[in-house]
């Protein structure tokens, strides 16, 4: 242990996002800086921080450019923070903030710092687009060169190809399969249907509009260049409209990914204040939950041994095991929605004996969840996916929800990434 003699329980003051939007739409014009900065002031503003000092700040974005370096820093720089707070740069693809969340959690539960903020935001609208990477070295051998005439020579070596943009790739480097490409994989191999990812998108779009017209995300959410509210959200959307949506991934007739149960490209920011229980106290602030448990996996998605998007099948039942729980001992489930289908090949998994004897070494399947309990404010389908910002938005999202509700005890987060890797965590409702 590096700071304290006991662990300190960690509370989950709240959160502040702005609303999500589709990409190139109303946050064309901003990027993650921006984006992030709004986000921490939101936290600020809710919690009355302004001029006061936290342990830390954690955030990540995936796509960044390289002036980014030292993004969450300079955007906690750009809110009304006390200047002399730290921050620092993380990423673990679409569980960056979540990843955020647990690494301030772990500070303050060892005695490090007393509170802090972890933060996500993503812009597809501003990604970088660079050029070829031999365009590069010829400006590099420039640069190295002495003398106008060295200078000069490797520039001669031009050719119009060097001046193709390089546009984001969204292709996995190891299988060059997008997203997308290998959920449908999976999809076929847990023989999820399109009818089965079409009511789930439902439901996520129905939960989500319900929320927003309840009220549910006034609280959560911070208005943004205009936009008051998440835009993919649609409340008039049904089955029949969903059901003839073109297959995105696989157009032959074994294709069941769409733009409608898939997530949309998304641009937003979110970020979650944490303390420890006397600093919430001292400070006069809330205790919505409690962040008990954290943990990450991943999975051998190279030749076909296991889906891109499973490691949360196998992320879950560890948390458990250290938990001491079963799948059923939760009162709601907050399951990224990447993609319907990802969603519902977990499931599967779960409810499989096959899979836990044979891949999580359990004597029987964990079973089944309560799906009337699953993502009922909507999920990442409906409100959208900025990739790193999805964990803040959940965690927080979640701790109101089981505040909101006495007779709850606990949540489970759990998240897909890319590079087939999982995040989880546990929330549990403060008495």
């Amino acid at each position: 242990m590096l700071v304290g003699q006991s662990i300190r329980r960690v509370a989950i003051v709240g959160g502040s996002r702005i609303p999500f939007a589709r990409a190139h739409g109303a946050y064309a014009k901003l990027d993650n800086q921006a984006m992030l900065t709004a986000a921490l002031q939101g936290v600020v503003d809710k919690y009355g921080l302004a001029g006061r000092q936290l342990g830390e700040v954690a955030a990540g974005a995936v796509m960044k450019h390289s002036k980014d370096f030292n993004l969450a820093r300079e955007s906690v720089l750009g809110t009304q923070l006390d200047p002399h707070t730290p921050a620092y740069d993380l990423q673990r693809a679409c569980g960056t903030s979540l990843e955020a969340a647990i690494q301030i959690a772990n500070k303050i539960a060892l005695g490090q710092i007393d509170c802090g903020i972890a933060a996500g935001v993503d812009t597809v609208s501003d990604t970088p687009i660079v050029y070829p990477r031999g365009y590069r070295q010829i400006l590099m051998k420039a640069h190295r060169a002495r003398g106008a005439l060295a200078k000069l020579t490797p520039f001669l070596s031009l050719r119009p190809r060097h001046f193709a943009p390089e546009l984001p790739n969204a292709g996995e480097p190891r299988t060059g399969l997008s997203m997308g490409q290998s959920c449908e994989q999976m999809a076929q191999r847990w023989k999820v249907s399109r009818a089965e990812q079409d009511q789930l998108a439902y439901a996520s779009h129905r939960n989500a509009a319900a929320a927003w017209q309840a009220g549910f995300y006034s609280e959560l959410v911070t208005p943004l260049a205009g936009l008051q509210r998440d835009d993919n959200v649609r409340a008039d959307v049904s089955i029949e409209k969903l059901s003839a949506l073109r297959t995105s991934f696989d157009r032959s007739s074994a294709g069941t990914l769409t733009a409608g149960n898939s997530t949309p490209l998304t641009d937003g920011a979110a970020a979650v204040l944490l303390a420890s229980e006397s600093w919430a106290r001292a400070a006069g602030l809330p205790v919505l939950a409690y962040l008990s448990f954290g943990k990450a996996a991943a999975v051998n998605f190279l030749g076909g041994e296991e889906g891109l998007l499973m490691a949360p099948a196998y992320a879950v039942p560890a948390i458990l095991n250290d938990a001491k729980l079963t799948l059923q001992d939760f009162d709601y489930y907050e399951i990224h929605e990447a993609f319907a289908a990802q969603v519902l090949c977990t499931l599967k998994a779960w409810e499989s004996d096959e899979f836990c004897r044979h891949r999580l070494g359990r004597d029987r399947a964990l079973g089944s969840i309560d799906r009337s309990r699953l993502n009922v404010k909507g999920s990442s389908v409906a409100i959208g996916h900025p990739f790193a910002a999805t964990g803040a938005r959940i965690i927080a999202t979640l701790a109101k929800l089981l505040a909101d509700d006495a007779s709850s005890k606990r949540g489970l987060i759990s998240v897909c990434t890319a590079g087939g890797m999982g995040v989880t965590a546990i929330v549990e409702r403060a008495s």
